[in-house]
């Protein structure tokens, strides 16, 4: 049986000139120890947590730093024709606007299951949104939304802009989640399954206004 295909895309940094983004790399603190450390975070243990039916892939994406929506655009349409029939989209951060925006703006090929934004923010930078994503809600599947109250990068008002733009995605809204940088994200990985388990139609999502 072949496995259920997720395409996980990370966050980055984006900056509206090159004079900001030198400016950022000057006051920029590093913790030193944070490299000295395996990462094992949720987006590198979300394959266990889903189980052997499913395959996730991690896309890493051009300089993260400064990253440029033509550069990652380019990059991703490179491993569109590997991609199965049908797949999810799992994007955090940056990665979730990016696939907002390219699913807005342009057709997709392949069939796609459900579409996962994760502390998403609304527009950013190089990633600005178009006036109206219909076809990303024609096309991204079921749409879920994750944002937690207490996130210090995106704020939570970007989810609400979201919620307004596709009012058929599910909400899922957290209190003390952060940026979502955790080892684990089981209410995800519920949300996977279960958009594979339902057959293609109207999704009924339980408590999906819910604060956790």
């Amino acid at each position: 049986m072949k496995k259920k295909q997720v395409i996980v895309i990370g966050g980055g940094e984006s900056f509206a000139s090159h004079r900001a983004y030198l400016s950022f790399l000057k006051k920029r603190e590093i913790d030193f120890e944070q490299y000295r450390r395996p990462r094992r975070g949720w987006k590198e243990t979300l394959g266990t947590a889903l189980g052997s039916r499913f395959e996730v892939i991690r896309i890493g994406m051009p300089n993260p730093l400064n990253a440029k929506y033509a550069e990652w655009k380019l990059w991703f349409e490179k491993f569109v024709p590997h991609l199965a029939r049908e797949t999810a989209f799992v994007g955090h951060s940056l990665g979730g606007v990016f696939l907002a925006k390219y699913l807005s703006e342009n057709r997709f090929s392949k069939r796609i299951r459900a579409t996962f934004l994760v502390a998403a923010p609304f527009g950013w930078a190089d990633f600005s949104l178009p006036r109206n994503l219909a076809r990303f809600a024609r096309q991204g599947g079921k749409i879920f939304i994750y944002q937690s109250a207490d996130d210090a990068v995106v704020p939570p008002p970007d989810a609400e802009k979201y919620g307004k733009a596709l009012p058929r995605a599910v909400a899922r809204r957290f209190r003390r989640r952060g940026h979502f940088n955790q080892p684990s994200f089981p209410e995800l990985a519920r949300d996977l399954r279960a958009s594979w388990a339902r057959k293609r139609g109207p999704f009924r999502s339980r408590g999906g206004g819910r604060i956790i």
